[in-house]
């Protein structure tokens, strides 16, 4: 059976395909995994760091090889895809940076004579079920802070991205890791589901879909076992003033456009104040009328493909509907196969299902609003809550504005900006979780308490 696939959505040509697990090599990669667990587990912290140093270190020895990989297998453009690589292996390493300070004991005031500590253990062994927009940053921000800990990885890629899946185990391997720290499995949803519940397991974590995420966690609920939630968004880019209404636009298309327009943090609604409104709307369809969706594999490329045909049909879908239900377009809403032309569309009102959903690809809705208190109950007025962008000239409406929004991150007059040491996640359908930053070593992790009298 073969449900995983390197299908180029470039030119939609198969160019490899590769063998769904049986159950019993799904049964052989979850025994290695907690076998290893008591391995990895008891490994010395500073060997544990060295060895996610070098995974750091193979990301960026294999760059050229794993953005290759990238573009071929969700049409990422090349800069973009190169630029990956090196964020992911940033990720990895701030984490061996940081071991000692994620693992150290943490000495409690008591009441009474004696100590107490909070002493940070590991789970065992973990499975992660990642998504294919960021083929090689999904995975490091979720594997890196938990191999830190000294937890066990088993890691589902998504059917479309084989290759990265492979290349990635093979990197952990090259750099050291104990056989079964870090195992690739290419499992079916249902397979994933037995490992879920198996009992070697210690907990599941997700990046994908809502529905994705409602699925898993109501099987990690029915076993205990703790998950961890990173789902879609539909992010609010508000402009309340500016100095630079040219810088603006361009940040609004950068947040836009990135990653085809398939990031879950992707800003998606634009809120623009009455005032600037007309002036901003008219430099942002030029911007996005001067993209041409072209060859991912091009350096000078900055929009390619959706990750497949269904993707963009999907969009189109979504962008018909808009229309039909009284949504005007302003520039694009056509597709070529997996081609996407950039989108905006206007005069979205609260009775159009586009105005609750998510759109994942190069397609912006914007919207005209009064003043702060309108452009704050706009972009709360949604199921979801994953990250939002602020752009003023005031700085004490910033922080109120930042205050106001239900998310759970917040960019002030800045866009693209994530790092290592900033924490990723939401609130509301964006997800349960923290990923990235010190708070990701707090997800599986058991803070175990010890008390001397």
């Amino acid at each position: 059976m073969t449900e995983y696939a390197v299908v180029n959505p470039a030119t939609g040509e198969t160019l490899a395909t590769y063998d769904t697990f049986t159950d019993a090599q799904i049964d052989d990669a979850v025994a290695r995994a907690h076998a290893a667990a008591d391995v990895w587990g008891r490994t010395p912290v500073a060997e544990r760091a060295a060895a996610l140093r070098r995974v750091a270190e193979l990301h960026r020895e294999r760059r050229d090889e794993f953005a290759a990989i990238m573009v071929r297998e969700m049409g990422k453009p090349l800069a973009a895809a190169l630029g990956e690589v090196d964020f992911a292996a940033d990720i990895v390493e701030f984490y061996a940076d940081n071991a000692e300070r994620i693992n150290a004991d943490q000495p409690l005031s008591i009441l009474g004579e004696g100590t107490a500590v909070i002493r940070r253990a590991p789970l065992g062994a973990l499975l992660g079920i990642m998504p294919w927009n960021f083929p090689a940053y999904q995975v490091a921000r979720f594997s890196a802070p938990n191999l830190i800990l000294g937890n066990t990885i088993i890691l589902k890629h998504a059917p479309q991205c084989p290759e990265s899946a492979a290349l990635l185990e093979e990197i952990h391997r090259d750099a050291g890791l104990p056989d079964g720290a870090y195992v690739n499995v290419y499992a079916t949803n249902e397979q994933s589901a037995t490992i879920i519940a198996d009992t070697r397991v210690q907990g599941v974590s997700v990046t994908g879909s809502e529905r994705a995420g409602a699925a898993v966690a109501e099987i990690a609920g029915r076993n205990l076992k703790k998950v961890a939630l990173e789902l879609g968004g539909s992010d609010p880019f508000i402009l309340l003033s500016t100095d630079d209404l040219d810088a603006a636009v361009q940040s609004a298309a950068d947040a836009r456009l990135d990653n085809n327009g398939q990031s879950c943090n992707g800003a998606k609604r634009f809120i623009i104040v009455d005032g600037l409104y007309d002036a901003f709307v008219e430099k942002f369809v030029a911007a996005f009328a001067a993209v041409t969706a072209s060859d991912p594999t091009k350096d000078d490329t900055i929009l390619g493909p959706l990750a497949s045909v269904a993707a963009a049909e999907r969009l189109q879908e979504q962008v018909d509907d808009a229309v039909a239900q009284g949504a005007t377009l302003l520039t694009g809403g056509t597709r070529d196969g997996a081609f996407f032309a950039p989108t905006i569309l206007a005069d979205v009102t609260r009775d159009m299902d586009v105005y609750r959903e998510e759109l994942f690809g190069p397609a912006a809705v914007v919207y005209r609003v009064a003043d702060e208190d309108a452009a704050v109950a706009l972009a709360n007025d949604t199921p979801f809550g994953l990250g939002s962008y602020v752009f003023t000239t005031d700085e004490a409406q910033a922080e109120r504005v930042a205050d106001r929004i239900d998310a759970g991150m917040v960019y002030i007059n800045v866009v693209l900006a994530d790092s290592p040491e900033l924490p990723f996640g939401g609130v509301k359908r964006s997800g349960t979780s923290r990923e990235m930053g010190l708070l990701a070593a707090d997800e599986f992790v058991n803070k175990k308490l010890i008390r001397v009298a």
